[in-house]
């Protein structure tokens, strides 16, 4: 039997002409530029099909969600880069983004696959999320989508995401649906209420609107860099590394065995 032939590499996103140039066919001047909002052209470029008004209410809202989170890592990394290398912009953004993950920002992806899982399941919904909930905690592994260090009993930002959802035409509420099932063996399996928290919402309604897992954590990077842009004209502005770097000396302390002139090592002698 002859291998299989391996398909030439093609791209479908962008080419150009000496007169035009074309994002998936549709010329840039002409078809997108003051038709399309960043949003909507987002959606059509990555996914390859123009948004429903549902598609980019959701997705806007999602985008503003993610933002911005405060003075967290991906936040301080980006003041830092900043401050040792105040002309590179990209790259103070680019340290930022390196720390959206599966703990912090990034989350949602495998908040998905647990959805996708519970979802394509034939048990139903809720005997397979018992199974995948069961193992997750009897491996001691984190649990995506749940729980928050400051948001307690309930997560704000997970029902607002739910109603901006469902009030919009076309979509079904049938992940958000799973989600909340899911949420109630949780609460049973782990004996106290864990809230849905907002990554764990962020994939349920994406979801929805047809974006897979394996590049949802992309749109949190894509809201993400805006934020962090926004912490770089505060640093211009007001800096914050300085002190960060400060703080971090005075209450990490060397506890080596170097002898450090001043400091009380416990071998002085009388």
């Amino acid at each position: 039997m002859s291998p299989k032939t391996k398909a030439a590499p093609v791209t479908k996103l962008a080419t150009h002409t000496n007169e035009a140039l074309f994002y998936r066919d549709k010329n840039l001047v002409d078809d997108l530029m003051g038709k399309l909002t960043f949003t909507e052209m987002m959606f059509f470029h990555i996914l390859g099909r123009h948004p429903r008004p549902a598609d980019t209410k959701i997705l806007d809202a999602v985008l503003v969600t993610l933002l911005e989170h405060g003075l967290t890592p991906s936040a301080i990394s980006t003041r830092l880069t900043y401050h040792s290398a105040p002309e590179a912009v990209q790259a103070a953004v680019s340290a930022g983004l390196l720390n959206v993950g599966s703990t912090f920002v990034g989350t949602m992806e495998n908040a998905s696959k647990l959805l996708e899982i519970v979802t394509t399941d034939e048990a139903g919904i809720e005997a397979s999320a018992r199974r995948e909930i069961t193992a997750i905690r009897e491996a001691r592994g984190m649990l995506p989508g749940f729980g928050h260090h400051l948001h307690r009993p309930d997560d704000p930002r997970t029902p607002k995401l739910f109603e901006i959802a469902l009030a919009e035409d076309g979509i079904e509420g049938s992940y958000i649906n799973a989600l909340q099932i899911v949420s109630g063996v949780v609460d049973e399996i782990y004996g106290k209420h864990l809230t849905i928290n907002a990554t764990g919402a962020v994939a349920a309604v994406l979801m929805e609107i047809g974006v897979p897992s394996h590049i949802m954590r992309g749109f949190a990077v894509i809201s993400r860099a805006a934020g962090l842009v926004a912490h770089i004209a505060e640093e211009h502005d007001c800096g914050t590394a300085r002190t960060i770097w400060e703080v971090t000396e005075e209450t990490i302390p060397y506890a080596g065995g170097a002898p450090i002139p001043g400091a009380d090592t416990g071998n002085d002698k009388d």
